[in-house]
Order: C-alpha cells, then sequence, then structure tokens
C-alpha cells in the first residue's frame, strides 16, 4: 500500500480509460492516462468532437437519392430560350451524314428511363420534346450486339439518353455550377451525344426487369459517379465492370466520370448536331414508345 492507502496497481487502472471500437469505425481505439480529472474531461470533449467529424465523413458516403439535382444558375426556361438562339459548331467536310435511327426499332429488349424529358432528372425541368432514344446507325447496331450479349449472362440495357440537341448540351453548362463542370460537356466542343455516338445506360435483371445496384445514382455529380470509384458494395462494382468489359468489346469506351456514359469509337466521323427530336420524328415512319418500361 501507498502513504495514502491507496493500491498503486489498482490506482494504474483506475487512471486508464478506453474508448471501445464502434460499428462505424471498428479498427479504432483509444487509451487514456489521466494525470488530472481536468485534462481527462478535455480530452474527452476533444475525442467527442473527433468523433463528430468522423461521423459526418461516415455519412457522406450514404446511399445517394434517387435523382441527383443541382440548383440551376439561372431558371431552365431563361437558359432554354438563350441557348435555342445560340449557335452550334460548324462541321467539317469530313464528317459523315447523319443517320440517326430510333433504338427501340431495333430491339424489343431495350427499355427506357429518358429522363430529360420528364422533370425527373438533375435540373428538375423536362428539357427534350420526345422520349426517343436515336443513335447513328453504326453505334446502335453495336448496342444491340452488347444487348444480345448480355441476355446471355442474366441482364439486359436501360437507356437514359442517346443523342442530344446541342442546344441542349449548351442549357446544361449555362445551368450548372463552375464547380461542377466536369460532369458535363462544353459547348463550344460539342458533346459525344450531339454527334449520336454516345449513351447514357446502365444494367437492368431480366428476371425482375429492375435496375441492378451501382455504386452511384444516374447523373450524379460526386465522385461515386467515376469509373474508377472503389467505395460502395462489392456487388454494386461488379456489375458496373460487367457493363464497362460488355460494351467495350462493341468498341465502346466509358467516361472517366460517369459510369453510365460510353462514347462509340467513330464518333469522329459525325458532326455536332442540333437537331429537335419533333424533326427528326417527322422524317420516321415508326410510332413512338414510352419513355421508361
Amino acid at each position: 500500500m501507498s502513504a495514502t492507502g491507496r493500491n498503486p496497481a489498482r490506482q494504474r487502472l483506475l487512471d486508464r480509460y478506453s474508448f471501445l471500437h464502434s460499428n462505424n469505425f471498428p479498427t479504432s481505439r483509444m487509451i487514456l492516462h489521466r494525470k488530472s480529472r481536468q485534462m481527462f474531461r478535455s480530452a474527452c470533449l476533444v475525442t467527442i468532437s473527433f468523433y463528430s467529424v468522423l461521423q459526418a465523413a461516415n455519412a457522406a458516403q450514404a446511399p445517394a437519392p434517387a435523382i441527383f439535382h443541382i440548383t440551376p444558375s439561372r431558371p431552365v426556361p431563361e437558359l432554354m430560350e438563350q441557348a435555342l438562339k445560340a449557335t452550334p459548331p460548324a462541321p467539317t467536310a469530313q464528317e459523315k451524314k447523319p443517320d440517326l435511327v430510333d433504338l427501340a426499332s431495333l430491339s424489343p429488349d431495350f427499355h427506357f428511363d429518358v429522363r430529360y424529358a420528364t422533370d425527373r432528372n438533375f435540373i428538375g425541368y423536362p428539357v427534350y420534346s420526345s422520349s426517343h432514344a436515336y443513335m447513328e446507325r453504326p453505334a446502335a447496331q453495336a448496342l444491340v450486339r452488347v444487348q444480345k450479349a448480355l441476355h446471355a449472362q442474366g441482364y439486359g440495357l436501360l437507356v437514359y439518353d442517346a443523342y442530344r440537341p446541342w442546344y441542349v448540351t449548351k442549357l446544361f453548362w449555362d445551368a450548372t455550377p463552375p464547380d461542377r463542370h466536369q460532369f458535363v460537356a462544353d459547348p463550344a466542343a460539342g458533346s459525344m451525344h450531339n454527334r449520336g455516338c454516345a449513351v447514357d445506360l446502365t444494367l437492368y435483371d431480366l428476371k425482375s426487369g429492375q435496375a441492378v445496384p451501382m455504386p452511384s445514382g444516374y447523373d450524379e455529380m460526386t465522385p461515386r459517379a467515376y469509373a474508377d470509384y472503389t467505395g460502395g458494395t462489392k456487388s454494386e462494382r461488379e456489375n458496373r465492370e460487367i457493363l464497362r468489359k460488355a460494351m467495350a468489346r462493341e468498341g465502346f469506351t466509358q467516361l472517366p466520370e460517369e459510369w453510365w456514359h460510353f462514347d462509340y469509337k467513330d464518333w469522329r466521323d459525325y458532326p455536332v448536331q442540333n437537331i429537335r427530336f419533333e424533326d427528326i420524328a417527322s422524317s420516321e415512319p415508326h410510332a413512338g414508345h414510352p419513355a421508361s418500361r
């Protein structure tokens, strides 16, 4: 016993405080040695504050909402009016004549959820006058081959977007905050969508008809959308890789910033186009299809 009547060994045990690991931070553990009651109280406050910061960071990894939204820089009708008056990049003599075809006319197995024809998109406003999805014929035929290959694995393709008039690309650029411009195409050069050689899509399960889980939602402007994002679940990352491999075999390249966006290899052969959907539809003999099915 010490001169104070306390057992030194027992006192050392009482002066050690452990913060055990939690489900949020399974490898964390902290031990404090008390020299004074005030020091222990201060250490606790610092530890709790740090833990709160970690909780906030952990919350940032939570699943994203089904529809990602931004606040447009100006009212969308105002941006639309301005975009319709603007002039797209001029075509070159080397580029081919456009030959846009409706994907629905090539395969009944494509599913569609063309959100830009609705308000279920990142700006919360319909910017397409049609729910049709068009691509240049060689790209569309390649996509049919992707669909057939995936069918053998139990999957189909759910298309979000394909050909996009140039004025919509300009509207998106003008509506999006500059710190997120990596997620939208610069209208000065035009988008692969404008050329009819890009497609936004995901996988759906043939048995359920439902879209399979992916690391992020469509059009989500966060790191979760990156093609090399290492978060999410193993199943989500595997689904993303199944889609990438199937598309790559038919000449489509995944955009690094968006796992759902794929560019067809011959996009340089086609001009930036600004044809409205109603003008395409008026030249086609085929009936339309619903926005989703």
